[in-house]
């Protein structure tokens, strides 16, 4: 296996670690039986914890460019479309990676160094949904863009802890229709 292959099974298994223990249980050893490797694998590529933390931070940033569309919406149902489909993403194929994602900001607001690496997801998601909302052909202030990018920001969490009585007071029970309403919150008339 390949030194950077190595790398990212290591980054890789790190992410379903933290995902599933917490920030407590990302240890060298717990990566090393995630990742199917011998003991003193991950400590060798990341000596101190907080290389682990960092090369994970890392592998959530090139995760998150990976998954950036590569065309724009053409419309409006288009944008409903793509953005559910982050939301399903999210409490799906996706919710490791988030949820590493959500304790790594946790942990960031005692690690100001993992801050800055995780700043551009999420700086990158009001940019690039700004860009989204305009390409769609909706009349986008910054202030309608942002409302739309922290509501679904918002919405994680909940989609992630599955509550059913939470996700249908918030309309995440249907992932779609709490798209719609953002969007027609947001820009009231808006053909969707």
């Amino acid at each position: 296996m390949a030194n950077q292959d190595r790398r990212d099974l290591l980054r890789d298994a790190a992410i379903h670690v933290l995902a599933r223990e917490g920030g407590r249980g990302l240890t060298h050893r717990a990566v090393d039986a995630e990742a199917g490797v011998p003991g003193g694998t991950a400590k060798n590529y990341f000596p101190a914890r907080e290389a682990l933390l960092r090369a994970v931070a890392e592998r959530c940033l090139e995760l998150y460019r990976g998954a950036v569309p590569a065309s724009p919406p053409g419309d409006p149902a288009e944008l409903a479309a793509r953005f559910e489909a982050l939301l399903r993403d999210a409490a799906g194929p996706g919710r490791a990676r988030l949820l590493a994602y959500l304790e790594l900001q946790a942990e960031s607001a005692r690690r100001p160094w993992l801050a800055e690496i995780l700043d551009p997801i999420a700086a990158g998601d009001f940019t690039g949904f700004e860009l989204a909302q305009r390409a769609a052909g909706l009349p986008v202030t910054r202030e309608s863009a942002a409302l739309v990018t922290l509501a679904l920001h918002g919405a994680l969490p909940h989609l992630l802890s599955d509550g059913p009585d939470t996700l249908a007071a918030a309309g995440l029970d249907d992932p779609g229709a709490f798209v719609r309403g953002v969007l027609r919150a947001a820009y009231p008339g808006a053909a969707l």
